[in-house]
């Protein structure tokens, strides 16, 4: 009789998700990156990328949006001493909120959703 050797599980990718976990994920990243900011979209984009492709593009792109908010908030801070820069964290901080509760919405919705205003770093 001959066995058949265990399957290895670290030879294969991570299973995809179905199509109504790929959605629940994308609505709490984009949710978490208004509550928690950076640190949300960043974990779920490295752990979730290769779990689908809905998922993939709605981490990306919450994460692409934090990022370019990010560079908007250190330009606030420092030009803050103009007075200038406290204007532009606080459009930041609006900006976050607002595309993060539309994004949210359109990932419920099952659509794909590109922030606008957001720089392309990831893909």
């Amino acid at each position: 009789m001959t066995d058949q050797p265990p399957a290895n599980p670290y030879a294969t990718g991570p299973a995809t998700m179905r199509p109504e976990d790929e959605k629940l994920w994308s609505i709490l990243t984009h949710i978490g990156g208004i509550v928690v900011f950076l640190i949300v979209p960043l974990v779920a984009y490295l752990v979730l990328r290769d779990r689908g492709p809905f998922v993939r593009h709605h981490t990306g792109q919450a994460l692409n949006f934090q990022l370019t908010m990010l560079i908007a908030y250190v330009v606030g801070f420092v030009t803050s001493w103009f007075g200038l820069g406290f204007l532009l964290i606080l459009a930041a901080g609006i900006l976050t909120l607002v595309f993060g509760i539309i994004a949210a919405v359109a990932a419920s919705r099952g659509e794909f959703y590109r922030y606008p205003l957001a720089i392309p770093f990831t893909r």
